[in-house]
C-alpha cells in the first residue's frame, strides 16, 4: 500500500519586525490576524510595504513562498513618491497573496549595486527568489495592475 502524498506546504512570508529587525515567518492565511513580532510582539503590518535592506533582503526573499514585488526607490526622489500609493494599494488589495518590498538605495547601495539599479524607481518582481519582470518610471495603477497580472501569468 502507497503513502498518500504530503499535503502541501501552507504559503507563508518572512518579514522583517519594522522595530526590532528579528525576521518572522507568517503564514499567508493569517496576514489579516495581526500577526505579532515573535520576539518583541509589537504588530507587523502586511497591508502596506514592508521596508528591507541589504541585512535583510535575502532572507525574505528566500523565505517567502508568495511572489515578491521589490520598490527600489529613495525619499528624495519625487517620482517615486508619485509611485508610491499605488504600491500602498497594491500591499493592501494583494496582501498575502504578494509581498511589497520597499528598498532605500541610498540605505542600501550593496542592493542597489547587484541588481543593477540605474534609475528609480524600479520596481522588480521576483517568484521563488528569481526575478520575473522589471519596470522603471512611474506606472498608473491600472498599468501597473496590469504588468503584474502578466509577470505572475507567467510559469
Amino acid at each position: 500500500m502507497s503513502e498518500p502524498a504530503p499535503a502541501p506546504a501552507e504559503p507563508a512570508l518572512t518579514v522583517p519586525c519594522p522595530f526590532c529587525g528579528t525576521r518572522n515567518r507568517i503564514r499567508a492565511a493569517r496576514v489579516d490576524d495581526r500577526p505579532k513580532c515573535g520576539d518583541c510582539g509589537r504588530p507587523i503590518l502586511l497591508d502596506r510595504p514592508v521596508k528591507a535592506g541589504d541585512e535583510s533582503f535575502d532572507g525574505v526573499l528566500a523565505g517567502t513562498d508568495v511572489p515578491v514585488l521589490v520598490d527600489f526607490f529613495a525619499d528624495w526622489c519625487a517620482p517615486c513618491r508619485m509611485l508610491a500609493p499605488s504600491l500602498d494599494a497594491i500591499a493592501s488589495e494583494r496582501r498575502g497573496r504578494l509581498l511589497v518590498l520597499k528598498v532605500d538605495t541610498d540605505a542600501a547601495p550593496a542592493l542597489s549595486q547587484r541588481f543593477g539599479i540605474r534609475s528609480i524607481p524600479t520596481i522588480a518582481l521576483f517568484r521563488a527568489g528569481a526575478e520575473l519582470s522589471r519596470q522603471t518610471g512611474v506606472l498608473p495603477k491600472p498599468r501597473l495592475d496590469a504588468w503584474l497580472d502578466e509577470a505572475l501569468a507567467t510559469p
